[in-house]
């Protein structure tokens, strides 16, 4: 059955409109965070296995940093092991990290692999210990109280922050016609394994690469204003003045901070999108529009 008028207008559209950002970003790496109910719904799993493989195919290099967090509670969960939380945090003793070593490290970061290589694509997949890719130091949280005359100091065990990344390995995979997959577990200098926030991994891996872009995918439309209206095209300027009237703020401030600082270091911009929506990287790379929030240096 051949296309309607209609529908063969349509489809043209989306190719033509698609045309000069394919031009304008053949031969740039793209850094993905992926995560939420991206990595969840199959519908989705599958849609964006193949947005990162037509990527790869028009000239474009996409690297892959995913999270994981449901899918690690739920193994600790059928174990029998319980999770704490701190300022958001999952405090992780030595048997938490060995779980998070294998949801993340194996389980979740294989499926990927599989996803994109089910589509077309070759993917490799990565921890930050391979290669010596993420070195990582522990992440201590400070909290100020009244009542304190000092700041309370809170281990919550191996949760660690990026201290530096070498992107030889990925360097290679990317100029191999390879796409990586990289879980957010780094290695301190004592040898341990530190879990990362998949954020700031993915934050910092698109600053060293000089990536083009920064896309996180979320649960959220993106950046909305006090009306709920969606906000985008913004500068470090703009995001600076929605922090302090309150507009930003709980669990968008660290996706904020990361894309803030990733621009501020060279990636020329950051994306907030949705990843409820199908293909939803391919829409904020190729149309006029776009599904999310822009933010520039």
């Amino acid at each position: 059955m051949s296309l309607t008028t209609e529908s063969a207008r349509n489809d043209a559209h989306v190719l033509t409109e698609a045309l000069p950002y394919i031009r304008r970003f053949s031969g740039k790496t793209v850094v993905i965070k992926y995560g939420g109910n991206a990595m969840v719904d199959e519908t989705l799993k599958s849609g964006f296995a193949r947005d990162v493989v037509l990527m790869k195919l028009v000239g474009i290099n996409p690297v892959v940093v995913h999270g994981g967090g449901p899918q690690i509670g739920r193994l600790l969960e059928r174990i029998g092991k319980e999770s704490t939380f701190v300022d958001g945090m999952r405090v992780t003793d030595s048997e938490t990290m060995d779980v998070v070593e294998m949801v993340l490290g194996g389980l979740v970061n294989k499926e990927i692999v599989n996803l994109i290589t089910r589509h077309g694509g070759r993917a490799v997949g990565l921890t930050g210990k391979d290669g010596d890719l993420i070195r990582a130091r522990k992440l201590r949280i400070r909290r100020d109280s009244p009542e304190l005359d000092v700041p309370e100091i809170i281990d919550i065990g191996h949760v660690g922050e990026v201290q530096s990344i070498d992107a030889s390995i990925v360097d290679m995979l990317v100029g191999g016609d390879f796409i990586p997959v990289i879980a957010p577990i780094g290695v301190g200098e004592d040898g341990h394994s530190y879990n990362i926030n998949a954020d700031l991994v993915a934050g910092h891996m698109a600053e060293v690469l000089h990536a083009e872009k920064l896309i996180l995918l979320t649960n959220t439309v993106g950046l909305l204003d006090k009306g709920g209206e969606l906000l985008t095209g913004l500068d470090a300027q703009t995001v600076g003045r929605l922090i302090e009237d309150g507009t930003i703020y709980g669990g968008m401030l660290p996706k904020i901070g990361c894309a803030l600082s990733a621009v501020n270091s060279g990636v020329r911009a950051a994306h907030i999108i949705d990843g409820r929506v199908e293909h939803a990287v391919l829409v904020e790379l190729f149309t006029d529009e776009g599904v999310g929030t822009l933010i520039r240096a």
